[in-house]
């Protein structure tokens, strides 16, 4: 993409998100910039040591302008990953990942987001070896890693990273060698958890899409949605409902806005959602 062709960009990361970030930047014409060392932690940690005192979207783009003073490069690219409970699904648990662009050359920022059930985020309590290799399993073990504490949320004493069972083994006969039970989780480092590392290739495509969209007048990159506007009609009543109706795009450069209906391809919704005939 001629815009951005032959600018370097910095990769803010230290846990190895490079190996799916940088093909995706390189159609763009990117020449990546890998840190040899590049401290996000100090911006928060999944094992609660560090607090992360941003909400994820604030986190990235703190991620990126330090890189780019750390390296003095005018393109950064950052990513923030959540995990917790899904909005919209009981009982589901959900990765909420963000990745930013930023582009300090021309005070642009380009971003994508996708909350997705595809993660094995867990974590329990421990009572013997049987409980341990049941969680194992089911947290993907050992191409996925464990983290094992004295309690859930205690910070002392964490063993993070573990990924082989000779070492599980040691460290759950360990702990319950000195007390009754203990706290295993998954370990949500993008390079120790593959699940985790193919989401952030999937919000990277997305990224690179929503960067391809150029505005219709001034053809900047990252034409994007702004805006969702409520009120597609009721298929019975014909009275708006909270479902979209529209999409709202905007150039970050000239200001230009577009509106596009019917972004889901429906032209009315179910009255099973509408709050008239179904209050």
């Amino acid at each position: 993409m001629e815009f951005f062709a032959g600018r370097k960009v910095v990769i803010a990361t230290m846990h190895k998100k490079e190996e799916v970030i940088v093909p995706v930047l390189k159609q763009l014409g990117l020449i990546p910039v890998i840190p040899k060392y590049f401290d996000t932690d100090r911006f928060g940690t999944f094992s609660g040591e560090i607090e992360r005192l941003n909400d994820p979207l604030q986190t990235a783009r703190l991620k990126c302008k330090a890189a780019s003073e750390q390296y003095d490069c005018s393109l950064a690219i950052s990513s923030e990953g959540s995990f917790g409970p899904h909005p919209g699904i009981l009982f589901a648990s959900a990765d909420d990942e963000i990745v930013v662009l930023s582009d300090l050359q021309n005070g642009l920022e380009f971003k994508a987001r996708i909350v997705t059930t595809n993660t094995n985020f867990y974590g329990a309590v421990m009572k013997s070896w049987q409980d341990v290799e049941q969680f194992a399993n089911a947290a993907l073990f050992p191409s996925h890693a464990i983290i094992a504490r004295k309690e859930k949320n205690a910070l002392d004493g964490i063993v993070k990273g573990i990924h082989t069972w000779e070492k599980l083994r040691e460290v759950a006969l360990t702990y319950l060698h000195t007390q009754e039970q203990f706290f295993l989780e998954t370990d949500m480092r993008a390079m120790f958890n593959p699940t985790r590392m193919k989401v952030i290739e999937e919000v990277t495509l997305k990224l690179l899409s929503s960067i391809r969209c150029l505005c219709p007048q001034c053809k900047t990159p990252g034409f994007d949605v702004i805006e969702v506007v409520a009120g597609l009609p009721c298929e019975l009543c014909s009275l708006p409902t909270k479902s979209t109706l529209s999409h709202v795009f905007g150039c970050q450069k000239c200001n230009y806005t577009e509106e596009r209906r019917y972004p889901h391809q429906k032209t009315c919704e179910s009255p099973m959602y509408c709050d008239w005939c179904n209050p």
